[in-house]
């Protein structure tokens, strides 16, 4: 049973990694695979385990307990990103991140390149790499029109947006699972995980600032669109990023799980976002009718804007991971892995380029399974800085990536010869400075 159990997991994970191809979004197949591994667990009586990181063995347990447990660390994660995607959705709301455009006055491509270089690290360590791409590259289309030079600017904002999710808790569902999860914490993440993540942001912007592509001015062009701005758009955008911030520190101060802080900062966003909007603040409405005399409440359209199909994936990645975890499978896999290859850094390394071909949520999840190190290991550090900015290596290899691909429409094969070779630069030289920090500085 558990060999089928395997075989449905690798089935439903290729179908995950070929979702482009079959035409199928990634949810159904995570979804099925997730139902189908727990009820075979449950039909077939299988016993399932919980792993005792202390004494790094397998405690037997009851199917029920140990499925409401991983629901439980699932269920945080999935809050957590309702509460963060859900800030972001009203700052877009108030088109507050066009606010970021007044920043960009130059006209050189090299200075533009570093800029833009430079607002995706820092934007996507806060409201993570997939929004801050979204924002950097809508805002690239009103800065450059012409297509082949912003395919090379998008090109770069994959990487530095990678880069700068992997050093920060908020930055990257991984890292955001690896923080939730008990595996790192934030001032541990940061000091050993920012100065690699900066190195892979700033050794393929430096090398690719010396192309061709980036030499030059750009035309002046004559701005025909005009953006319908809010007057509280640039309040907004500070408010909203100012709270989400805010959840680590909540967590610092009071200890109870980063979904409570985040859902604080969402319900003081969202005041705000009525009161700018001169709306009634009213969460639920009553009857049609009424909500139809309303003025229509920011709160609603942001949460209408949810990317729910992306919550269901997690729901069912997580879930499906959790029962390999559960019939002890990851946790045998892991001792056998470390008796083939003894070092760990190689093993990590190899998950980093892995996640270039495949999704790096479960890959994260199942090394959650696979390693029991205790919280701030630098195995987790090692492994949130690989799963985090590995995925940049390949356009499908990382959510940044893939909005990216779908918005500018680049080729798979344009990026792997153009882009591919300046984020494994990127990786490897973060990978290599990880390593000398962690065995001569801490």
């Amino acid at each position: 049973m558990e060999t089928l159990i395997i075989a449905l997991f690798v089935l439903g994970y290729l179908a995950i990694t070929l979702e482009h191809t079959l035409k199928l979004d990634k949810l159904i197949p995570a979804l099925a695979m997730m139902a189908l591994m727990w009820a075979i667990i449950s039909l077939a009586h299988l016993p399932v385990f919980d792993v005792n990181t202390e004494l790094k063995e397998l405690e037997p347990t009851h199917i029920d307990e140990i499925l409401l447990h991983h629901l439980g660390k699932t269920a945080e994660i999935i809050i957590f990103l309702l509460g963060a995607m859900t800030i972001v959705e009203i700052i877009d709301y108030f088109n507050g991140f066009f606010t970021i455009k007044n920043f960009i006055k130059t006209r050189s491509k090299k200075g533009l390149l570093w800029i833009f270089g430079l607002l995706a690290f820092i934007l996507s360590a806060i409201i993570d790499n997939l929004t801050a791409t979204i924002v950097l590259i809508t805002i690239l289309q009103k800065v450059i029109h012409d297509r082949e030079t912003r395919l090379w600017f998008a090109g770069l904002i994959i990487i530095c947006a990678n880069a700068g999710g992997a050093w920060s808790p908020i930055g990257d569902v991984t890292t955001t699972m690896l923080w939730i999860g008990d595996k790192v914490t934030t001032v541990k993440l940061i000091s050993y995980v920012l100065l690699p993540s900066l190195l892979c942001f700033v050794v393929p912007v430096g090398i690719a600032s010396l192309l061709p592509a980036f030499q030059g001015d750009l035309p002046e062009i004559q701005e025909n669109e005009q953006i319908e701005t809010h007057k509280h758009g640039a309040t907004i955008l500070y408010l909203g990023l100012s709270a989400i911030v805010f959840v680590p520190i909540f967590k610092t101060l009071t200890h109870l799980p980063p979904y409570v802080g985040m859902m604080l900062s969402l319900a003081v966003v969202a005041t705000f976002a009525e009161i700018f909007s001169k709306s009634k603040i009213n969460i639920t409405s009553v009857d049609e009718e009424s909500d139809a005399h309303q003025t229509a409440s920011p709160v609603h359209k942001s949460l209408s804007k949810i990317e729910l199909p992306s919550i269901l994936f997690f729901l069912g990645i997580l879930l499906a991971v959790a029962a390999l975890e559960s019939l002890g499978l990851l946790f045998n896999f892991a001792e056998g892995l470390n008796q083939a290859i003894p070092n760990t850094d190689i093993v990590v390394g190899l998950l980093g380029i892995g996640s270039a071909v495949i999704d790096n949520v479960p890959l994260v999840a199942a090394s959650m399974g696979m390693f029991s190190a205790p919280t701030d290991d630098p195995v987790w550090h090692l492994i949130a800085y690989a799963a985090g900015s590995g995925g940049s290596m390949l356009i499908i290899g990382s959510a940044a990536g893939v909005v990216a691909m779908g918005m500018e429409k680049i080729d798979f094969f344009w990026y792997l010869k153009k882009i591919a070779w300046l984020a494994f630069a990127g990786f490897l030289a973060g990978f290599v400075v990880f390593v000398l920090l962690r065995d001569f500085v801490f």
